[in-house]
This record gives structure tokens, sequence and C-alpha cells, in this order.
């Protein structure tokens, strides 16, 4: 089976604690050895703004985009993903995301030009408020602000997704209202277990109708009330996004290099097959097996570029 996933951290670590696709850090989840191990043919990279450096956030982007760059330079079995990108070679498709409305510093000419630099995808928030939209974790109803609408329209006029992941339900709608492409990179399922950053039904029918996917993520507090998370627990909001949003929505959006516990037997890339009997012991078989582990993900980010 092949796998895409839509969401890692691994380039925060690459700019800012020394990571390597083929000498890791002991903490490291993804490699490139993994990442074939798992057979991934689509690994979206997010560049990921941590509000508590000193650093400027446009800075902390510029620092990571050039880590992708070099990433690719040094690992030439990873490539841009493209139209018509052949997932049956030897090749991993790789995109560059942002993690972070911070990034672009409240400006349209800044986000054009990390568009025009290859980030195809933002999130507006992390899990601070910040001038464009109030995040999930801070259980406000405030939706986007002005900026944060006029923003969100300017991605929809250069073709840049609107990644909803840490946003509140305000915001996801105020999001929904406007013209843009919308998926939620690694969300859970708020009707599975109970997690303001995970997804109400509502909201995952509404990205389902629009085209966009839904990645289970691997992080256990919002997969279980439990102290740590099993792979059961995944399929588990794996099974009500899929029932919830239809085949075409269900995907995967790990979070790896994102958190320090995982589930027994996703600690990396390499663990990912491990979720095929996990979603199927829920019902996920056939053509909707497939769909959840790479095909919905891939048409979606297809559509990117």
């Amino acid at each position: 089976m092949i796998f895409a996933d839509g969401h890692c951290d691994f380039l925060y670590g690459m700019a800012n604690e020394g990571y390597d696709l083929t000498d890791p850090k002991p903490r490291q989840s993804v490699t490139l050895a993994r990442l074939k191990a798992g057979n991934v043919k689509l690994q979206l990279f997010a560049a990921w703004i941590d509000v508590r450096k000193k650093r400027p956030y446009l800075s902390q982007f510029m620092s990571m985009a050039d880590a992708f760059e070099r990433m690719l330079r040094d690992n030439p079995e990873l490539v841009r993903l493209t139209p018509d990108f052949d997932e049956t070679g030897d090749k991993i498709a790789a995109m560059l995301t942002i993690e972070g409305g911070e990034a672009i510093e409240g400006e349209e000419d800044v986000l054009r030009c990390v568009h025009r630099m290859g980030a195809k995808a933002m999130t507006l928030t992390w899990n601070t408020r910040n001038e464009l939209a109030d995040p999930a974790v801070k259980k406000s109803r405030r939706g986007l602000t002005i900026l944060g609408r006029e923003i969100v329209r300017e991605m929809g006029r250069i073709g840049m997704a609107v990644d909803v992941s840490h946003l509140n339900d305000a915001g996801i709608e105020d999001v929904l209202n406007e013209d843009v492409k919308v998926f939620a990179s690694h969300s859970n399922a708020r009707g599975a277990f109970y997690s303001e950053r995970s997804l109400p039904d509502e909201l995952i029918k509404e990205i389902a109708r629009r085209g966009g996917t839904v990645g289970v993520n691997f992080y256990f507090k919002q997969l279980s009330p439990k102290s740590f998370a099993v792979i059961d627990d995944v399929a588990r909001h794996a099974e009500h996004i899929l029932n919830v949003g239809g085949e075409d929505c269900l995907a995967i959006g790990s979070d790896f290099d994102g958190m320090g516990d995982y589930p027994k037997g996703l600690s990396d890339p390499s663990g990912l097959p491990n979720l095929i009997p996990a979603f199927e012991s829920f019902g996920i078989t056939g053509e909707a097996l497939e769909k959840a582990c790479w095909k919905n993900l891939m048409r979606f980010a297809r559509s990117l570029v």
C-alpha cells in the first residue's frame, strides 16, 4: 500500500536542531529510510512558526524554506510534487506548507512571495491568537479578523490552500464562506473523542463537500481520554471521519516530529503499514482504504501545483 502524509514538523528540527534525513538525531521520526520503509510517496513538510522564539516570524519561515531546498538538493530521492508525479516510481514527492499565519507578518505581498517560494498551503494559526484568527485551544468564539478574511481571499485568488488545522470553529466557518481550497492537514474527529483541536461533524461534512480532506493525526491528547493512544484509537477517528465526510475525505496527517509520544507501532513513517489491519478492522477496506492511505491527499495536493 502507498501512503501520503499531510503533516510533519521535520523542517523545524532540520533548521533548529540539526535533523538530517540520512543521519538522524535520537528523537527524530522522519528519515529517508523510514519514508521508504513505509512506502510513503507524498510527504507534506510544514514550516512551523515558533512564537516563543525571538527570531522574527518571516525569518523563521525563510530558514525552514531553505532547509526544504537543502533537503531536496541533498536527497535526490525526494522531488517536488508535480501534476504528473508517478507514485509507482521510486521517488517520494515533497510539498512545502506553513504552520502558523504569523509567517507572513500580516502582509499580502509576503503571502504572495512565500507562495512563489513553494508554500502551497498555510494554517492561519498555531495555538496562539494572532492578527488573522484565534486558535481552537483558546476556546474563543471569534471568527477571522478583517485582515484574516483579506488574507484568505488572497489565498483563494493565488491558489494557496487554507489548512484549517489548529483554527477555531468560528474561524473555520468563516474560511468556508470564502472561495478558497480548504483542508485539515492534521485534525481528528470531535465525535470520536472530544478535543477542541478536533473537528465537529458539521465542519467535516462541509470540508468534504468542498473537496477537501481531513487528516487523522497521531497525538494521544486528541485521540483518547487515556494518557496514551493506540493504533485502534487512530482507526476509530478515521472511521468517524469517513462515516461523516465520505470516503473521498479521509486522509492521514501524522504530525511526526511534532510530538514526543506516539501510539505503539506508529512512532515514525515506517510504521504506517500498521494502519492497514487497524483500518480494516474498523470497516475501512478496498477502495476506501486506498483513498484514506494516499489517494485522497494526493488528489488534493495535486490540485495545488
